[in-house]
């Protein structure tokens, strides 16, 4: 819960009631947040990841608080006919999809002088590549259910010239053209298409790997308004543009950095 939203719970959407979710990174961090977040909206949720006994925990954490269990499948994102063929598979025995949520990444630190070729082609392969390719599983099916809303996460990293991972930000700068992009191209078919761009969000990654004394003092004077980012705060986002109450958003990016960027 977000320190912002005191013990308020997220906003009801009834139009997500019964949706069909597809999710890639569910299992910790922010997707866990999306994943539960359609979940208590009575969404059917389907995830993948790389990171099993997370994922399955989170299956039965939902589970046992009397939600639709999600379905959980193991896939590596950069195997573009397996992640493909998960989302079809899933569909079969789903549903087609309501909605997609493209949120798997990794921001590894990297120097300029230290990318080789294979870094560069991983770090397209993990951040840039699977957003397109799960959207182009995912279309004929929203086309058949009569649209839907596909949702890119972004990073306010290339927005504020962050250093430290210029390949990282290379890729996240590239979703608002797919966005653009594929939004022109589908929304003949009611199919919206929207970035959601966080900021410095508290998960136990970052909080572990990245978080210092000097991260809190940036975070203090760069954010305008107090307090920390936290996964929810992303989720809640997501769930507003998956819902209809989102129905003429389109082609924009919905920056949630707490006033940073």
């Amino acid at each position: 819960m977000s320190e912002q939203g005191g013990n308020s719970g997220p906003g009801r959407y009834p139009s997500l009631q019964g949706k069909r979710v597809f999710v890639t990174g569910g299992g910790s961090g922010i997707g866990e947040a999306i994943v539960a977040g359609f979940a208590e909206q009575g969404a059917k949720v389907a995830f993948i990841d790389i990171a099993v006994d997370p994922s399955l925990a989170l299956c039965e954490r939902l589970a046992q608080q009397g939600l639709d269990k999600p379905v959980f499948r193991r896939c590596d994102i950069r195997d573009i006919p397996s992640l493909q063929d998960t989302i079809r598979t899933l569909a079969a025995s789903v549903g087609d999809f309501d909605v997609l949520v493209n949120n798997a990444g990794n921001d590894q630190r990297h120097k300029p002088e230290e990318v080789t070729v294979d870094f560069w082609n991983n770090c397209i392969a993990i951040n840039q590549r699977p957003m397109f390719f799960a959207a182009q599983a995912v279309i004929d099916g929203m086309k058949r259910r009569g649209g839907g809303a596909i949702i890119n996460l972004g990073s306010i990293s290339w927005h504020i010239a962050n250093g430290g991972y210029p390949v990282y930000t290379t890729t996240k700068s590239a979703v608002s053209g797919l966005t653009r992009g594929l939004a022109r191209d589908l929304g003949q078919f009611n199919i919206r298409v929207n970035t959601v761009t966080p900021g410095w969000v508290m998960t136990e990654k970052q909080v572990a790997m990245w978080l210092d004394e000097e991260g809190e003092k940036l975070i203090d004077r760069s954010q305008c308004l107090k307090g920390r980012l936290m996964p929810d705060d992303i989720a809640r986002m997501v769930l507003f543009l998956a819902s209809d109450d989102a129905k003429m958003c389109s082609a924009q990016e919905f920056i949630v950095d707490g006033g940073w960027a």
